[in-house]
């Protein structure tokens, strides 16, 4: 990946036809399940598609890697809160898998108030020969029965079955902004503007409060969570964000309710940069541990920043996603595109990171040797096999002839939402209502 950061080949895209496409149909979610041979993905309309990686064959040896989709399944329907008159978008706001402990596989997803787990898992055989019903399935009179007949299994065509397991609802106030799942594979976690809750998987009538940031007074509200995970390997601590820019570690282990952090992480502002949208633009959107668990990563709406766990005062590694839109600030915030929340993700080995941008720009960052690449994820470079070439910004004066200038950006392109394989170098990458999979140059 190092010595070819800016050459990447697309594998397989999948792209739904912009002419049917709708609200609904825009992707809200993705995620690798832990081996990557699956990759999940929600929209707005509160479905589940999951992809299935090709098992590579002799005669077609470039296909290992495509995914085709194995299963799709509706998670969330729109609902209506009458105590308050709001409706609650059936959009899937978060996808977390929980790793394969046998031939089905579960994950858990949730809209804003209600987090559901689904087992999804095949089924290629059926019962026939039952003794109290026919073969349609219509229960026969006893008195007519004479001889006892042993049911036998059947092969049939291959069904993928989606059912919901488990429903943990009636416990957020506000909207659920991330599911993440624990190290123990008992408990997870559910985070809200203002709150946390720890769940067992075992137990949906009741989740314990261990963050509660809600003032006495709703006026002297200051800030809210906006993004939360659990560390990797300790199952004790978990890490949230808030919009003012600064993070919280804390250790269940200290207190039932973790209103007291253990470590604080938080950048003093530079004075001179400060201006009207400092507040909105430090506001962070995501935050991820590491796969070693050493480091966090945060997206702001300008930078992902890099923090040691050991380092408190201030991130490691600053990396400007588009810094060509700080004198853009006055038209971003006109048009909303300010809040605009924007996710980042590690590669398997910690060492690059990737985080998205407007004009369907997604941006890698190699952290050993310090390079980066704009790519872009469209259907004019989407054929099978292209190679993609990185894009350059011109902010001012002449412009190149392979240059895009900061004016021509389109804002309503973006991609808010990608993954990476847990092991190799697999990108997915959804921009709006299409997913695109890229992989690593193969020579």
């Amino acid at each position: 990946m190092e010595e070819d950061i800016d050459t990447r080949k697309i594998n397989n895209s999948f792209l739904r036809d912009h002419s049917y496409a709708t609200e609904a149909d825009i992707i809200s979610t993705v995620e690798f399940n832990h081996t990557g041979e699956l990759l999940a993905t929600g929209d707005k309309g509160g479905r589940v598609v999951i992809f299935q990686r090709e098992q590579e064959s002799k005669n077609q040896p470039h296909r290992r890697g495509e995914y085709n989709v194995y299963s799709t399944f509706q998670s969330h329907e729109p609902e209506f809160d009458y105590l308050k008159s709001l409706e609650i978008e059936e959009k899937i706001n978060k996808i977390r898998w929980l790793p394969q402990q046998n031939a089905a596989y579960f994950l858990l997803s949730t809209n804003d108030k209600t987090v559901k787990l689904w087992k999804v898992s095949e089924r290629d055989k059926r019962p026939e020969g039952y003794n109290l019903k026919d073969e349609d399935g219509r229960l026969r009179d006893p008195s007519t029965i004479t001889t006892l007949r042993v049911p036998v299994l059947r092969p049939m065509d291959l069904m993928v079955e989606a059912t919901p397991r488990r429903v943990f609802a009636n416990a957020h106030t506000y909207h659920i902004n991330s599911i993440s799942v624990n190290s123990d594979y008992e408990t997870y976690m559910s985070a809200d503007d203002l709150r946390i809750n720890l769940w067992n998987f075992e137990i949906t009538n009741q989740s314990f409060n261990i963050v509660d940031i809600k003032p006495a007074n709703m006026e002297e509200l200051t800030e809210v969570i906006t993004a939360a995970e659990f560390h990797p390997h300790h199952c004790n601590t978990f890490v949230y964000s808030s919009s003012k820019g600064t993070i919280r570690l804390c250790d269940m282990r200290a207190s039932a309710l973790c209103d007291r952090h253990s470590k604080f992480f938080e950048e003093p502002e530079d004075p001179s940069n400060r201006s009207f949208f400092s507040e909105i633009i430090s506001s962070i959107s995501d935050v991820k541990f590491s796969h070693s668990g050493r480091f966090i990563m945060t997206r702001d709406y300008l930078t992902v920043k890099v923090w040691d766990l050991n380092m408190e005062n201030r991130p490691i590694e600053t990396y400007q996603v588009h810094d060509y839109l700080r004198s853009k600030l006055c038209s971003l915030y006109e048009n909303d595109c300010i809040f605009d929340k924007f996710e980042c993700v590690w590669n398997g080995s910690d060492s690059v990171i990737m985080t998205g941008s407007y004009n369907n720009f997604f941006r890698m960052f190699d952290r050993n040797t310090k390079r980066d690449v704009t790519l872009e994820a469209s259907r004019e470079n989407s054929k099978p096999r292209a190679i993609l070439k990185p894009r350059k910004v011109c902010v001012g004066g002449k412009r190149r002839k392979d240059e895009i200038s900061v004016d021509s950006l389109d804002f309503s392109k973006k991609i808010l939402h990608t993954a990476w394989h847990p092991s190799e170098n697999i990108i997915a990458v959804a921009a709006t209502n299409n997913l695109y999979i890229f992989q690593d140059k193969v020579n």
